[in-house]
This record gives C-alpha cells, structure tokens and sequence, in this order.
C-alpha cells in the first residue's frame, strides 16, 4: 500500500514560505530579531503546511524530531491526527512508556504495532541495505494502520541534519509515499529543539538516538539477545550521566562512544573499574572506550 497525497513541492513551499514571511512582517527586522523570528516563521510555515493535509498519521518513535512533529501536528489539525508506534527489540523499551505518556496527556490516538523485524532477512544478516527493507515492512504496517482509522497521509520526522548521512531507508519512505513536513519546511536539528522546548516538550534536548541495530557492524548477525545487551549497556551510561553516547558491539567486545567532553570523566579510574563491571554483566568480555569520541553513523 502506498501514501499518494503529497501537499507541496519544492516550488509551493518556498511561495508559502515568502508568504508567511510577508505575513509576520520579518523584512527588514535587526539580525537578532529575525533571528528570533525565523524559528516563528518556520514553525507558522509547519503550522500552514500540516493544515493543508486536513489529517495525518505520525509514525511516532518518541524521539524529539517525530514528537514535536507530532505536537506541532496536533496544534494546527486541532487533534485530527493518528499517532503509530512500532515496538520491536531495535527499541528501548522506555522510548514505549514515553510515546504512552506523550500520546495520553494530549489526548492523542496511538496504536501500537510489532515492527516483526527478525522476520526480516536483511536486517538479521545486518546487510548494507538492512535499514531499506525494514524501513519498507515497518511503513508499511503502518499505512495500513493509518488507511484502517481513515488516515491517508502518512508523515515521519526526517530533517535537513539527516540529507548528509547514509540513509537508505529514505529510499523506502520516497517509494512508499510517506511524506516529511519537517524537512520541506526546512528544520534544522536545532531549529526542532527550540520550537520544541517553546512548545513545552520536555525531551526538547534529549540526545539523539537511532535503531539499537546501528551498533552492530555491517555483516555481523543481529539478534533479540545482542539487541538487549547493547540496550542495557547503554543505560547504564544514562544512567551515570553521560548524555550523547553509543556501545558499539564487536563480537564479545564492547566499544564505547562518548561525548569528546565526556571521554575524560569516562576514563577515570573508578568510573572505568565500574562501567566494566557492569557491562560485563550484560555478556559482554571486554569493555573499551573509543577515543575518537561520539560520532553519528560511525558503523555506516
């Protein structure tokens, strides 16, 4: 099943853009003003753009882009809008609990699906193309869900930060019709956050995440077990404070990604002694700090 609707090029957005610029009359204001201002005029663009589709699905993964599309789409559709959520081992279970309270306190419709990703030849081989085949089966669960409440738009939170990174699921979203308001409209990762924060999102600065399964290297088989050990080995770095982070797996070899402000306070001796501990717990043999630091699609 495919999504057909899709509201606005490239040409219309930009004449919708310059009229809401016109609108808010922003010419001709201080840098600092407009500075200001352009994060409104994005947002009032967002607001333009998300009323035009009358009433969209979220394919809603509780990470900061998708939920303040979410929100952003719930304000300007007054409700009329599907929250889908697809729950899987590539998911910490938290990131569930979140979108149930995120969705519940706005009076939000969420339906939950199984992403069945093991059932997915590509992503347990971990091929290169991996994120493209299960992109596509988990889309289009989702657009059948959205089809089934009468939903016939189907929207997901890429932004233009995600343009310059390997990303071949985008080839499953443009092939199945799934549409990205935020990026047409022009946000940035940064921009997201602080509408988000203005909108009274309290993850607006939460750390960027992505699918457990990009911890693994290319070829190297993914299964539930590895999923869960990497899930727990990484909360237990949020759970001593470090922000940005990943654990990369290399077989029994656990490679740890931090912040660059982060790496000194990792290698402390005591703060060593006890991340080893506690992630040999979790199978793995040997624990190691890369000190290159954080860096996102390091595995690509």
């Amino acid at each position: 099943m495919k999504c057909n609707i899709v509201p606005y090029g490239a040409v219309q957005f930009k004449i919708l853009y310059l009229t809401v610029l016109l609108n808010l009359g922003i010419m001709g204001m201080s840098a600092y003003t407009k500075g200001a201002m352009n994060l409104q005029t994005k947002l009032e663009a967002l607001y333009t753009y998300l009323k035009g589709l009358k009433r969209v699905c979220v394919a809603f993964s509780a990470g900061i882009d998708s939920s303040f599309l979410l929100e952003a789409a719930n304000r300007a559709l007054d409700g009329n809008v599907l929250a889908v959520i697809a729950k899987g081992s590539m998911m910490p279970q938290r990131e569930v609990s979140y979108a149930r309270d995120f969705c519940r306190i706005r009076n939000i419709s969420l339906v939950e699906i199984e992403a069945n990703e093991f059932s997915v030849e590509a992503f347990v081989n971990n091929t290169p193309d991996r994120c493209y085949h299960c992109k596509k089966g988990i889309f289009s669960q989702i657009i059948d869900k959205a089809l089934q409440n009468g939903f016939e738009v189907v929207a997901e939170g890429t932004n233009s930060d995600d343009t310059g990174d390997y990303r071949p699921g985008k080839k499953a979203l443009a092939e199945l019709g799934v549409i990205s308001p935020l990026l047409a409209c022009g946000f940035s990762k940064q921009e997201i956050r602080e509408n988000a924060r203005a909108l009274g999102i309290d993850i607006w600065d939460k750390p960027s995440a992505a699918c457990l399964a990009t911890r693994v290297p290319t070829g190297e088989r993914v299964t539930p077990e590895l999923l869960k050990r990497i899930e727990l080995s990484e909360q237990v770095l949020k759970d001593l404070g470090f922000k940005q982070l990943r654990v990369r797996a290399h077989g029994v070899l656990a490679r740890i990604e931090v912040s660059s402000d982060e790496i000194d306070t990792i290698c402390r001796p005591d703060m060593r002694h006890l991340i080893a501990e506690k992630l040999k717990e979790t199978g793995f043999r040997y624990v190691s700090v890369d000190l290159d630091g954080y860096k996102t699609g390091n595995m690509n």
